[in-house]
């Protein structure tokens, strides 16, 4: 029975750990792309290293960006210009013809009519001429549109007359018929000249229009693979043809064909992708920092960037996957970094990369780039991660970025534009930055505390701290010192500097609420140091014990973090207030009745929260001695240090022997620095001082 209650137990403490582990292989499995991936790797100049390649399928061969461009290029360069024809030019030219007294030459009427009636049918337009945007050498053989009744047709440019040239055909077309009149000078005189103007009207906006969706409708291939046909022979070498065939068979196949077995076989080869990768998580974690899975903020934290990388990652890679040059993946680890050791940033960076590996044609090269800008990104965060030095950090992620891409390219591994590459690489770059302050949403959303909070808390020019040094002098006094030894010790070990720091300048912020009870700040000229003359024992250490459960209940009144209230519950442990309570059984006190004399905390349960305890009562002890020699330092931690590890305080906490030596010896530097000899001063003989 009790072998099985413990296997029950077992099982209970893992089902919270193992249900997000299956929630995230069962989310990877479904985002994973459904097609298969080309498996041929290939570049133009180099041998065909696999097996003869017989095309499966008809396939449409694909232009090149390059052959697109001069096609647009040259379709742009010939540009049709649209006219409108203005038939209320013509009706206004003829009613001021009738309206012209042509004196005795007024037989020349009808014949003036219908030789205009001629010419505006053909097209007049000014005599800068036709407004053709196409580079011909002979401008005869070109074409307009010329727009009537809503009905646009070609034109020769040839057929269409300049003002003057109207003018003149007007006169050359009339002259053979009436050979006896000056007809040259009527036309001057009476103005039937001023008649004959332009009715064809250049149309800009149509134009522009019409030209633009001509080169949208340039054809993007150029020609026909069948089923069957030889594409590349084992050996062959990669011309730009052969390229230009394989990157078309290369899309066809990943866009429409892909895995041609069964759909069973194929979401089973997903499903073990995403367990692969969802193992490698868990084995990362387990062996770099296994209390990650008690943390459920953290644990889901982890989770949630693991899925938001891949997600990003798979989604630009379906719909664009030049643009994953530009995806802010160093993201990933700046918010691991925000909440993380470095130890455990990386290998969950390796993981969250993996999509990039398996699935994109890119994805050796991506892999590297992103893994290489990452650790840049998190060296030079922690010296610029403030105002404008984020800016600094951008600018290294992209040398970082840039700098591998073109090794890549120096060995031909990648052909892409590299202006364009720059260009989204940059871009890339700076919306790290700019996506970098969702850090404060995911902080509040998982629970968690970051660096920059951290460093925040550490402050001791906050509010609550100049409360606290208003009130209790002392208590503030003795915070800032075993914040410093905790700072050694902290390093000495590699444990969390900046949340030790937080936590110790915390740890005793439940002595403001009665700070006259603590020795430290007792004032003799007000009579404070006699504050437990007049309180029993129990009551005694009652008041002092107190200052726990008041630290936590001020901390949660400021919205202090949960990790920093485990500080204010840990630093005491479950200990006693030895002063009183060994005097409470010196004089016959009942050993039954002794919880006042307990502390109502935890055992610490973190290395960081082991060092503080040490640290705090050290600090203390440390005033009472007379002797401050270092061989009294030494003896003095090595006792408290062994009473605590005794009286069980340690048993909770993760911390080693080996953590207990090092941060014994750097607690026992720091002690001897802090209460080192001075050099007395000699005082100034009077004789001497006389005779100046």
């Amino acid at each position: 029975m009790i072998a099985l209650s413990q296997i029950k137990s077992e099982i209970k403490s893992k089902v919270p750990v193992l249900i997000p582990l299956a929630v995230l292989f069962v989310v990877l499995t479904l985002i994973f792309p459904r097609q298969a991936k080309f498996s041929y790797d290939y570049r133009k100049g180099s041998p065909w290293n696999h097996e003869t390649l017989i095309a499966q399928f008809d396939f449409p061969i694909l232009k090149t960006e390059e052959q697109m461009m001069e096609e647009r290029s040259r379709s742009s360069s010939v540009s049709v210009p649209y006219y409108r024809f203005r038939q209320d030019v013509v009706d206004n030219g003829k009613k001021r013809l009738e309206q012209i007294d042509l004196g005795s030459e007024s037989y020349l009427r009808p014949a003036i009519v219908t030789a205009l009636e001629s010419i505006w049918a053909a097209g007049v337009v000014t005599d800068e001429g036709v407004k053709y945007d196409g580079h011909h050498e002979d401008l005869s053989s070109a074409v307009v549109y010329v727009q009537k009744e809503k009905r646009a047709a070609k034109k020769p440019v040839a057929e269409i007359y300049k003002e003057t040239e109207a003018r003149s055909r007007l006169l050359s077309s009339l002259t053979p018929k009436f050979k006896g009149a000056n007809l040259d000078s009527v036309f001057r005189v009476t103005g039937v000249y001023d008649i004959l103007v332009p009715n064809l009207e250049y149309d800009a906006k149509t134009t522009d229009l019409v030209n633009r969706e001509s080169e949208s409708h340039i054809s993007t291939t150029q020609g026909f693979v069948s089923a069957g046909q030889l594409i590349v022979s084992e050996g062959e070498i990669v011309t730009s043809e052969v390229e230009q065939i394989l990157d078309s068979y290369k899309k066809e196949f990943e866009n429409n064909m892909g895995y041609g077995g069964p759909k069973f076989v194929f979401w089973l080869g997903n499903a073990l992708l995403a367990f692969v990768m969802v193992f490698l998580f868990a084995i990362v974690i387990f062996f770099l920092n296994r209390k990650i899975f008690k943390n459920p903020g953290k644990f889901l934290y982890l989770i949630f960037i693991l899925l938001l990388t891949a997600s990003v990652t798979l989604m630009l890679n379906k719909l664009a996957p030049k643009l994953l040059y530009m995806a802010p993946l160093t993201l990933t680890a700046l918010y691991l970094e925000a909440f993380f050791r470095n130890k455990i940033i990386m290998p969950v960076c390796c993981v969250a990369f993996l999509p990039l590996l398996v699935f994109s044609s890119n994805g050796v090269v991506l892999f590297v780039m992103f893994m290489v800008a990452s650790q840049v990104a998190v060296l030079s965060f922690k010296y610029c991660d403030r105002g404008w030095k984020q800016f600094v950090t951008a600018g290294l992620v992209f040398a970082s970025l840039a700098v591998t891409y073109f090794a890549f390219r120096l060995v031909d591994m990648v052909q892409d534009n590299p202006y364009f590459v720059l260009m989204l690489l940059a871009g890339g770059s700076f919306l790290s930055i700019a996506f970098y302050t969702l850090i404060y949403l995911f902080e509040r959303m998982f629970n968690l505390l970051s660096n920059w909070r951290l460093n925040e808390l550490c402050d001791t020019d906050n509010p609550l701290m100049r409360e606290l040094q208003a009130k209790a002098p002392g208590t503030y006094q003795h915070s800032l010192q075993v914040m410093n030894m905790v700072d050694v010790a902290a390093r000495s070990i590699d444990a969390n500097v900046t949340l030790v720091r937080a936590g110790a300048l915390y740890h005793d912020l439940g002595k403001m609420e009665n700070p006259m009870c603590f020795v430290e700040n007792e004032s003799m000229s007000d009579g404070a140091s006699h504050y437990h003359s007049n309180l029993t024992l129990k009551e005694s250490a009652a008041a002092i014990t107190s200052h726990v459960t008041d630290g936590v209940r001020i901390a949660t009144q400021h919205g202090l973090p949960s990790v920093i209230k485990d500080f204010i519950l840990t630093h005491h442990g479950t200990s006693y207030t030895g002063y009183f309570y060994n005097k409470y059984l010196n004089e016959g006190g009942d050993p039954g009745q002794v919880s006042e004399f307990f502390y109502k905390g935890v055992r610490p349960q973190t290395k960081e929260q082991v060092i503080l305890m040490i640290c705090d009562t050290l600090e203390a002890a440390s005033r009472t001695l007379s002797d401050k020699s270092p061989e009294s330092f030494s003896n003095l931690v090595e006792k408290l240090v062994s009473s605590k590890m005794q009286a069980g305080q340690f048993d909770d906490s993760d911390v080693t022997l080996r953590d207990l030596q090092k941060i014994k010896k750097a607690v026992k530097g720091s002690l001897s620095q802090v209460f080192h000899d001075r050099i007395e001063y000699p005082a100034q003989n009077k004789n001497n001082n006389s005779k100046q």
